[in-house]
């Protein structure tokens, strides 16, 4: 059974993004998956304190052959320039446990529109507020949250897939914000 760190809305904070991975790193994820707006802070958000794209870029491409990435709404072709993983795709499939996982920013696609069924996995940052939802078809909706721009008084945060079982996981307090047995 493969595990994962599931990782969303970077903006090109460098040590939002180390803070991450370090904390990661004691799962020993076999896989990242990364949501999206990696580099660009984008035009509605600040720069973030620590603001470093290309060293963003670095610390992700010493992971790229453990990295399934899709496109955010501030990730371009310039981005891709500089990174060694595909990262423009809209959107990602995987087969886990039998389970369809459905890779999206947020932006682009929705449960109501996409070919999920009850016990398929939805997952997507944009929106920045981490959660976990069983909607009325039976999709889980997971939002990992953003390791930069949390939003509604949330802190960072991030999720770890490991044994069957997904939970988000704050960066400051280092403690379970959200889990769900999949």
């Amino acid at each position: 059974m493969p595990s994962f760190a599931v990782i969303s809305d970077i903006h090109g904070c460098f040590p939002a993004l180390q803070k991450t991975l370090d904390h990661a790193q004691q799962f020993a994820p076999d896989y990242y998956l990364v949501l999206g707006d990696i580099l660009n802070h984008g035009p509605r958000n600040p720069v973030p304190e620590g603001y470093a794209p290309p060293f963003v870029a670095e610390a992700l491409n010493q992971l790229r052959e453990k990295i399934i990435a899709v496109r955010g709404n501030c990730d371009s072709e310039v981005d891709q320039m500089l990174l060694q993983f595909p990262c423009l795709a809209p959107h990602n499939q995987l087969l886990v446990d039998s389970r369809r996982w459905f890779m999206t920013h947020g932006h682009l696609y929705d449960a109501e529109n996409l070919p999920l069924v009850a016990g398929d996995v939805l997952l997507s940052g944009h929106s920045h507020v981490a959660g976990i939802e069983l909607d009325a078809k039976g999709i889980c909706r997971i939002n990992p949250g953003s390791i930069t721009f949390p939003r509604n008084g949330a802190e960072p945060s991030y999720a770890i897939y490991q044994h069957g079982i997904l939970n988000i996981i704050g960066l400051q307090t280092e403690r379970v914000i959200a889990s769900v047995q999949l």
